[in-house]
């Protein structure tokens, strides 16, 4: 259950990419809670292949928890938990169609929220 959790907040963290800039040019922090990884891969560790590829695997994982929120705003107990679980196969299916590993997502995910290089190559990814 925690992984899972884990999981559906890379998702928003992915998501929250997209709006980092123009919450940065108001002067908010627009991720205080995010989580700072142990032992983050290096910027230069990450290749453009990978970032491709977490790229392409953050809109999709997006379009997914979109398409759940309202399902799961509306829902309750075991149905929230359903859905909740489906949600999440289904994001970490989207994540492995990239080649991916869930981990590998997440510690990029979490590079570019703390280092602006690497975040300026995903939004460039992201914005095509």
């Amino acid at each position: 259950m925690n992984r899972t959790i884990a999981f559906c907040s890379m998702g928003l963290a992915a998501a929250g990419l997209w709006l980092m800039p123009a919450a940065h040019a108001q002067g908010q922090d627009p991720n205080p809670r995010t989580p700072v990884p142990s032992a983050p891969a290096k910027p230069a560790d990450i290749s453009d292949a990978k970032l491709d590829s977490a790229a392409a695997a953050a809109r999709d994982v997006f379009v997914i928890r979109s398409s759940y929120e309202q399902k799961l705003s509306e829902a309750s107990g075991t149905e929230k938990e359903r859905l909740t679980g489906e949600a999440n196969r289904a994001m970490e299916q989207a994540v492995a169609k990239q080649g991916l590993s869930v981990e590998e997502y997440q510690t990029i995910i979490q590079v570019a929220q703390s280092d602006p290089v690497v975040r300026g190559r995903l939004m460039e990814r992201l914005n095509k």
